[in-house]
């Protein structure tokens, strides 16, 4: 008797792991839409292919994000109590956190889908006949949907979506590093899209692949060396090592210092950023900002998932780190800045200057530092989207004119694009009425009682960053036009759609940003009380 109830004591209990599949629905929308474009590349006909991809691409899309909404208003309503929201025994988290990015992500990937719908084509083209009617003088262009798209791009930029999403709920590092990498592989065939058109697209795949390739390491091997810590890669339960572990803090934050390297290269952020500046002038210019605002709104999610959940404990710790990587992020993005004369990599180190000041937020573990982070990748990647949507419009007979020269007195060609292009320039500027200038000022106020110093720095680096941008602004609407300058390309109706909305949100966000701001809030509120 004794020995069975021996038996009966030792053996081990078997716990199923919690899958509420309804949280899921988001993702699952997505990855199955890529899946049916991947299947419409096998099965359908060359000439049928683009209107199937673009109607599965975009459906997907916009039923993922309605979902997404669906999933808030359910929460809000019927709030769950701590710790229910994990999922797969906590691997996932379905919080506000992760819903509010999942929701910018896909209202991007939608602006991103219909940029990469159009291209542009030459009066005399061969191709013209299988696009839309081209009106004016011979000198004129118009964006149009061609059998020159690569159809294969949309379940690309579904499985990049795909993984983006599941990054921002991973509550588990190797799901994150699953998802780290579901997400990269698509961008590295994305960026090298344009290979037969431009030699610059080879060259920004490799450089990419390499470096996307180093940053999975260092960020595995981190994993590795928190396992050994912690004896588990949760974050919940790192976090409890950090209080109660005996092993050595070398473990710790060695494997800290990896996993940062890895996050802050899917960020931009200097000294992590060579080679970006490089990949976003290479890149087809939709694919360009789809990286630029989309990635970074992912990676961010991300690093905040990983700071305040799993190492929340140790701040004062990894502080210093922040602060030196924001400040090394702000010097490069706006003083390097200053020398370049392509609009596309004037806008690469943007985004570099621009994951610098999004740091300054990171530094204070606070709700009203999370809620700042959130709502400034949202009004960020907007702005940046619109930006090089615009690049799409200003043409010569190379291709696209991204020299800033070749933007001398735009405003005289094409008054509604140089303003629309104001517009953007001074939101990422943080000129006040501008959603950028809201997003500095709620990001900067949060970390002001925490880390005054580095926001006094930011609004240094943030007064020189100006001046690249004022810069375009004075070229379009004080310089003369050269001769045999570019023409305006006539948008077609997806990527008017696109730099409307980007251009109208940013206004919105800078004149009536409180609705956002309160649903930032609330989600930030699920990641720290």
């Amino acid at each position: 008797m004794s020995t069975q109830m021996l038996l009966a004591d030792t053996t081990p209990t078997i716990t199923t792991p919690s899958v509420a599949y309804h949280a899921l629905i988001p993702i699952f929308i997505v990855l199955g839409a890529a899946l049916l474009g991947v299947l419409i590349e096998a099965v359908v006909p060359r000439k049928e292919r683009f209107g199937a991809q673009l109607f599965v691409t975009i459906a997907g899309l916009i039923g993922a994000l309605v979902a997404v909404g669906l999933l808030h208003n359910a929460r809000v309503t019927t709030p769950t109590p701590a710790g229910n929201d994990s999922l797969f025994s906590g691997s996932l988290a379905i919080d506000g956190t992760g819903l509010f990015v999942q929701g910018t992500l896909l209202a991007l990937a939608i602006m991103a889908a219909l940029l990469i719908a159009e291209r542009s084509v030459d009066v005399g083209s061969p191709i013209v006949a299988s696009a839309a009617v081209v009106v004016g003088s011979p000198t004129d262009r118009r964006l149009a949907a061609t059998d020159r798209v690569q159809t294969e791009i949309f379940p690309l930029l579904l499985f990049a979506v795909s993984g983006m999403m599941i990054f921002a709920v991973s509550n588990n590092l190797l799901i994150m590093f699953v998802a780290l990498e579901v997400m990269s592989l698509p961008l590295y065939l994305m960026a090298g899209l344009a290979r037969r058109r431009r030699l610059l697209s080879q060259e920004a795949a490799l450089k990419y692949f390499l470096l996307g390739a180093f940053a999975s390491a260092f960020f595995l091997y981190g994993i590795a060396l928190l396992y050994g810590y912690a004896d588990s890669v949760d974050l919940s339960a790192i976090f409890d090592a950090t209080r109660t572990s005996t092993k050595s803090d070398v473990l710790l934050y060695g494997g800290l210092a990896l996993l940062l390297v890895g996050l802050l290269f899917k960020a931009s952020v200097a000294p992590f950023h060579n080679w970006t500046p490089d990949v976003y002038q290479g890149a087809p210019t939709p694919v360009s900002a789809f990286m630029a605002s989309c990635t970074k709104v992912a990676a961010f999610g991300g690093l905040l998932r990983v700071l305040y959940v799993a190492f929340s404990g140790t701040a004062w710790n990894w502080r210093p780190i922040i602060w030196a990587v924001a400040i090394a992020s702000m010097a490069v993005g706006a003083i390097v800045g200053l020398t370049q004369t392509d609009i596309k990599r004037i806008l690469a180190y943007s985004s570099i200057a621009h994951a610098g000041f999004i740091l300054v937020g990171l530094v204070a573990v606070t709700r009203d530092a999370s809620a700042g982070v959130l709502f400034y990748v949202l009004t960020y990647g907007f702005s940046t989207m619109a930006a090089f949507g615009l690049l799409m419009l200003v043409r010569d007979a190379d291709g696209e004119a991204t020299h800033l020269s070749q933007w001398s007195g735009l405003a005289r060609k094409s008054p509604v694009v140089a303003l629309v292009m104001t517009v953007l320039l001074m939101s990422m500027a943080g000129i006040p009425l501008t959603a950028g200038f809201t997003g500095k000022f709620f990001v900067f106020r949060s970390a002001w009682h925490t880390a005054g110093p580095l926001v006094v720095l930011a609004l240094v680096f943030s007064a020189i960053a100006a001046f690249y941008y004022l810069r375009i602004i004075v070229m379009m609407y004080f310089a003369d036009p050269p001769e045999n300058g570019p023409t305006i390309a006539i948008p077609g109706w997806s990527s008017s759609v696109a730099l409307t909305v980007g251009v109208v949100v940013t206004v919105i966000l800078g004149v009536f940003p409180q609705p956002v701001l309160d649903l930032a809030t609330k989600a930030a509120s699920s990641l720290i009380g």
